[in-house]
């Protein structure tokens, strides 16, 4: 099972320790931890393929862009290496939340409580994950069209990479919610969960339209 503390977050170990610990047994790193990965490398290819067109010559009406675009990326690169842990922890919160004690009627509603809350954070966390790859796209877009033509393949791959972000952490909103109880909750992370997956749609083949090869 993972270890916690400063020593085990998921975001510490090497790519290698990071599959392999994923292809265990264990339950966490999930496919919600992977899809905060996945953003982060998305938005970690639009920020290198900025990179390799500042100080480029051709390049000079960009170059403000292009620094724009790395400081966004960057800071959106952290949210999601952030997001791997949290979702993990959201998991590890459910799985103790099932353990509580029920025995007396007021153990199960409190454990019953419990579940109910630790389930909306699993579908909050995700859903997070989903709504910062997001802001890959405008950052994927700007690079394929503006950027480095070298590397536009870089910045099609940033686009693809945010869509499967983006759609796999909705999966694991999805899954969530059909355990969660209060409907008016369900409803509402549902509607933006559907619209979320319609947009990415519709961006990334707008996006990879624009790729030139």
């Amino acid at each position: 099972m993972i270890r916690r503390g400063m020593e085990g977050m998921l975001i510490e170990k090497s790519v290698k320790e990071f599959v392999e610990e994923t292809a265990s047994s264990s339950p966490v790193p999930g496919g919600g931890s992977v899809a905060a990965f996945s953003g982060a490398v998305a938005a970690a290819l639009s920020e290198m393929v900025a990179n390799l067109t500042v100080g480029k010559k051709g390049y000079e009406d960009v170059q403000e862009d292009m620094k724009n675009i790395i400081e966004q990326a960057k800071k959106i690169r952290g949210n999601l290496l952030k997001a791997i842990d949290k979702d993990s922890k959201a998991f590890d919160k459910v799985m103790e939340a099932f353990k509580m004690p029920k025995d007396t009627e007021e153990e199960k509603e409190k454990r019953k409580k419990a579940i109910q809350e630790a389930l909306k954070e699993a579908a909050i966390v995700p859903l997070d994950t989903a709504r910062e790859a997001f802001k890959i796209f405008e950052l994927s877009r700007k690079v394929i069209v503006n950027g480095n033509k070298n590397a536009i393949t870089d910045g099609a791959v940033s686009c693809m990479m945010a869509r499967t972000s983006i759609l796999s952490a909705l999966l694991n909103v999805k899954i969530n919610l059909a355990s969660i109880k209060d409907e008016e909750f369900v409803e509402k992370i549902k509607k933006e969960v559907e619209e979320l997956e319609e947009k990415t749609l519709k961006l990334e083949k707008e996006i990879l339209d624009k790729v030139e090869l």
